[in-house]
Parts: structure tokens; C-alpha cells; sequence
């Protein structure tokens, strides 16, 4: 016959102990994981991005959907802006693609751009007999680039005063916003 051994109350201790702080170890590990190379948080700040997105709110950005394909067009973007800060703005053109704003329309390849996401806002500036977005010439975006604007288009440092925008600042794609709770949900791209 075998002999059991007995395990001491206190050995059982220890051993209960090791196996919650392998648990929390583990735990601590997958969050700095997930945190640094797939998702991140970003707080808005500033009027850029009014009338969807306003200061002080909370959103969770897509790290890792640009290591499999490039940005597109309508998504709102979260991206190192040369003054050092990060900022959050809408892809408007691709590579290659020539962009310009004529009487208040924005034209991509001589194509008006549908901008559904700011037409109430386009329209109430309209009635008033005041534009939302200012003229400026065509521009080509050049490869590896993607031309950004925000949506409050009077008050937002784009690639109208920055320049086009090269991938590799580029950090993610806003996916949830998330603060305030009473405004939770998915980003409309």
C-alpha cells in the first residue's frame, strides 16, 4: 500500500498563496499586453472634433487593426501630431487621391464628398449664410499618407495647417467611446 503524505496547514498555505500570486501575475501581464500593443485609451480635448465627439470624453482605440490593413476613408483616426500631442480627426483622402474645398463642399477626385457624420452641422451653417468648411486648394496625398480634417471644421488643426499624415504616426482607429457611461457605444465610421 501507498502512503499518503500529510501536507501541513501551513505548507497548504503556501502553496495556496503561490498559485494566487501566479493568478494576479499572470493577470498583470495580459492587461500591460493588451494595453500597450492592442488597445489604448484616449481623453478628447478641444472642439475639432464637435458636433460627434466633445472634450472630456473617453474612447478605446484600435491599435492593431492598422498592422493588417490601411486607413480608411471616413474612419476616425487617433495620431502623433508634430507638436508632440496625439489628436483625433477623420480620414478624408487616401494615397494618391487629389482633395479640395470649394463653396463650402469638400471634393475628393473631383467627387463630392458625402459627409453624412457633419451634415446637420453643414446645414445649419448654410442657413445662416455662413460656411462650415473654408475653401483651400487641391492637394495630392502622397503615399504611405492619409489627409485628415475634423468635423468642426472652423476650429481644427487637419492637414489643412499640418499636411497629410504618414502611417507611421498613425496609432489606432476609435472604436468605443466610453465615458460618459450615458453616451457609451461603438464609433460610427
Amino acid at each position: 500500500m501507498e502512503e499518503e503524505k500529510a501536507v501541513s496547514p501551513k505548507n497548504e498555505l503556501k502553496g495556496e498563496a503561490w498559485e494566487w500570486i501566479k493568478a494576479i501575475l499572470i493577470a498583470a501581464a495580459l492587461v500591460f499586453l493588451i494595453r500597450w500593443f492592442i488597445f489604448a485609451t484616449y481623453v478628447v480635448e478641444g472642439p475639432s472634433m464637435q458636433p460627434n465627439f466633445h472634450t472630456g470624453e473617453r474612447l478605446i482605440v484600435n491599435k492593431i487593426i492598422y498592422s493588417f490593413r490601411k486607413p480608411e476613408r471616413g474612419e476616425v483616426v487617433v495620431f502623433h501630431a508634430p507638436q508632440g500631442k496625439d489628436y483625433i480627426k477623420r480620414v478624408i483622402a487616401l494615397p494618391g487621391e487629389k482633395i479640395k474645398a470649394i463653396n463650402n463642399k469638400v471634393y475628393v477626385n473631383d467627387q463630392e464628398l458625402d459627409e453624412y457624420y457633419i451634415q446637420s452641422a453643414i446645414d445649419d451653417r448654410d442657413k445662416s449664410g455662413k460656411k462650415y468648411t473654408e475653401d483651400f486648394p487641391e492637394t495630392v496625398v502622397p503615399e504611405g499618407s492619409v489627409f485628415v480634417m475634423g468635423d468642426n471644421r472652423l476650429n481644427s488643426s487637419d492637414s489643412r495647417a499640418i499636411g497629410p499624415i504618414e502611417y507611421k504616426e498613425v496609432v489606432g482607429r476609435a472604436d468605443v467611446l466610453f465615458w460618459p457611461i450615458k453616451d457609451m457605444g461603438i464609433v460610427k465610421h
